[in-house]
């Protein structure tokens, strides 16, 4: 999971203990016997989430401990106790705390808390920015007519409480234009919930929608709000949706119809009050011939239809694409690279079969192994030209690409970036082929794209 948890507590048995199951977990964990010692490192080590005991022998104890964490930092901390009364753990609570735990602990209820709290910051976190975005009109980027017009249509309905279907190819930024739409929209001060209906296997899907209560099902340790649950009074984005399965689409459609629904393996009737953006790369009209999706959904989604441009359809917008993307990488510490107007002509030569998506994934390869701080034509066309195989060996070769500099972390992040983005390209954006051509499964490999921000 790539976390880091701090364990401060004065108990070395519990300390090893927690350790010990934290990175059985993937997790990062150390441990420290008292508060003074553990302020310190949260900035220094980058901790994500605090496991706190109340009781810290002499020094100072957990309650003042999380006064001081909630004065500077925005982190979940979870106490812990083993005799701690309920006015603790309520003073605990209005202080800040995410949980309180009792001991002897519950190793399978300190995970389940962790990986909740965890998922609460990145929630918080993701909702703040979506607060801080609130009067921008949309990140929709470039001035061509097809773009102008496209956010023409985001200002028009985003205000009102219509279903919309963004429709349009792999990688031209339908996920970019719900976010816009939720940003103008009236619900803008909740999270978006989103649901990628082409990750999640058919056979958790429900699950994943509609929630499930608990020993539902094998695995189903305890009860879980869906996605339609978590999202009412807001909206939920089904990407995808053209990947949902025929038995999902019913159950979706009735749904939708009556916005009420049962958990699995639940009874008690859930009522919700949703707006609903679906996306999908794939000719709906051709998938109801096929009999692959059922056409009263599509009419119950498609009340207002907006189509996302190829890029090859607005290539004029290349230019200010280059920009903002060198910017993104700049800010991730990738050095800018300078664009000549020969490369932007040479650029919009191309077909761009992939649309913004292989073209941020090409600006990327261009800044990391280009050893010119000026990108000129002849630097497009040898990188263009040079998708995958030997020649792109040879380019590497050539560029004498500085492997070894830095944590190898880092570099195998690096190497996976540029390895994924490149299959991807050669099987035109399409996640299901790129992981039966490389020996991944597919929601595994969908996983790996969205980490290493190669796909959003």
């Amino acid at each position: 999971m790539d976390k880091n948890i701090l364990v401060i507590d004065d108990e070395i048995s519990i300390q090893e203990s927690l350790i010990g199951i934290l990175e059985d977990e993937s997790f990062t964990a150390m441990g420290v016997s008292s508060a003074e010692e553990g302020l310190p490192l949260i900035d220094k080590k980058k901790i994500d989430l605090v496991l706190l005991d109340i009781w810290l022998g002499d020094k100072m104890d957990g309650i003042t401990a999380l006064e001081e964490i909630k004065k500077i930092h925005d982190i979940p901390v979870i106490m812990i106790s083993g005799h701690a009364s309920i006015e603790t753990a309520v003073q605990a609570t209005r202080k800040g705390a995410y949980d309180f735990i009792e001991k002897p602990l519950s190793y399978d209820k300190v995970i389940l808390s962790i990986t909740n709290g965890l998922r609460f910051a990145q929630l918080e976190h993701e909702n703040k920015l979506l607060r801080e975005s609130t009067g921008k009109k949309n990140t929709l980027t470039g001035s061509s007519e097809q773009i102008t017009q496209l956010k023409n249509q985001i200002e028009m309905v985003a205000p009102t409480d219509a279903w919309v279907l963004i429709r349009g190819d792999h990688g031209t930024g339908k996920e970019l234009v719900a976010q816009a739409i939720h940003r103008l929209s009236a619900s803008s001060h909740r999270p978006m919930v989103e649901v990628n209906c082409a990750a999640i296997p058919e056979e958790l899907i429900e699950s994943e929608l509609f929630g499930h209560e608990k020993g539902s099902f094998t695995g189903a340790n305890t009860s879980k709000r869906g996605k339609f649950d978590q999202a009412n009074g807001g909206i939920l984005f089904l990407d995808e949706i053209g990947d949902m399965s025929l038995k999902t689409q019913a159950k979706t459609l009735r749904i939708l119809q009556e916005q009420k629904f049962e958990r699995v393996g639940g009874s008690t009737t859930i009522n919700v009050n949703v707006r609903v953006l679906a996306a999908t790369n794939k000719n709906l009209e051709e998938e109801i011939k096929n009999g692959n999706f059922r056409a009263d959904l599509f009419y119950r989604l498609n009340v207002v239809p907006i189509h996302v441009p190829l890029l090859r359809e607005r290539i004029e917008d290349i230019p200010y694409l280059v920009e903002e993307l060198m910017d993104t990488l700049n800010a991730k510490g990738l050095n800018k690279k300078k664009f000549a107007d020969s490369a932007y002509q040479e650029m919009m030569k191309h077909d761009w079969p992939g649309n913004v998506r292989e073209l941020r994934n090409f600006i990327e390869r261009v800044a990391i192994m280009c050893p010119d701080q000026t990108v000129d034509e002849k630097h497009i066309r040898r990188f263009l030209s040079a998708p995958s195989g030997h020649e792109e060996i040879t380019v590497r070769n050539e560029m004498q690409i500085p492997y070894q500099e830095g944590e190898f972390k880092e570099a195998k992040k690096s190497f996976e970036r540029e390895y994924l983005a490149i299959k991807l390209e050669e099987n035109d954006g399409n996640i299901s082929k790129t992981a039966e051509n490389i020996g991944l499964e597919r929601s595994h490999l969908h996983k790996k794209l969205k980490s290493l921000s190669i796909i959003d």
